[in-house]
């Protein structure tokens, strides 16, 4: 079973590298392609990625800085495998953890898994509660218009067969593709899961990027969703 590990980069200097390395060592397990989008970074980061294009299979550039749903959807564009397990590159996130978002797919036949922060029996970085509060009162919204039970909608960690997606009209290019991708793909699968997982949450001063507004697209976009295809 192929996978293709799809990594949306917009500044990460400080953390491209590390994630990368990270990855590179889950080829020692699973079958991976691992894609970089880059998203018209202004530091250094193209610069790091070009000198260090052993630790990557494919390497893609936006022409323009539209946001993450951009670099998604490039990525998904780009990719050949059966999976796509989207990574995020600032290190929040542990690669290390492939196996338990993978294994559903190979046990269950799962079509769409979740990495949840809050079904975690392993460490969570004590950070925001304002960020908290808020994804659970998305996740809430979210449930009630589903009638899922899900706990962490806003999760970096989605992982889903590609297929699901072959004929899917994604429209956003900025944080709400988070949204977008649970609302369209919870509708499109028969088996979903959801996996605890470790989660080590950075700071603003660490170069964390969400912000208030993108809380209350979010919210906007749950009921728009809900209610188109």
């Amino acid at each position: 079973m192929k996978i293709s590990v799809i990594i949306p980069v917009f500044n990460e200097e400080n953390f491209i590298l590390n994630t990368l390395k990270k990855v590179q060592l889950q080829k020692q397990k699973f079958d991976l392609e691992i894609i970089v989008v880059d998203d018209k970074s202004t530091d250094n980061t193209l610069d790091i990625l070009t000198n260090n294009s052993e630790l990557y299979d494919k390497l893609v550039k936006s022409s323009s800085n539209l946001g993450k749903g951009n670099a998604l959807k490039l990525g998904f564009e780009n990719s050949t495998g059966e999976i796509i397990l989207i990574q995020d590159a600032d290190q929040e996130y542990d690669p290390g953890q492939y196996d338990k978002l993978i294994e559903p797919f190979e046990k269950f036949g799962a079509d769409f898994v979740l990495g949840s922060r809050f079904r975690s029996e392993g460490y969570r970085r004590v950070i925001y509660y304002s960020h908290e509060l808020a994804n659970k009162f998305l996740t809430f919204i979210c449930n009630i218009l589903l009638n899922k039970n899900f706990t962490d909608i806003e999760t970096g960690y989605k992982v889903f067969k590609k297929k699901l997606i072959s004929n899917m009209q994604l429209t956003r290019n900025d944080f709400g593709i988070e949204i977008e991708l649970v609302m369209k793909l919870t509708k499109v699968s028969k088996k979903i899961y959801e996996i605890g997982i470790n989660y080590n949450g950075r700071s603003y001063e660490e170069g964390k990027k969400i912000a208030l507004k993108d809380g209350l697209i979010a919210l906007y976009l749950l009921i728009y969703f809900a209610f188109t295809s």
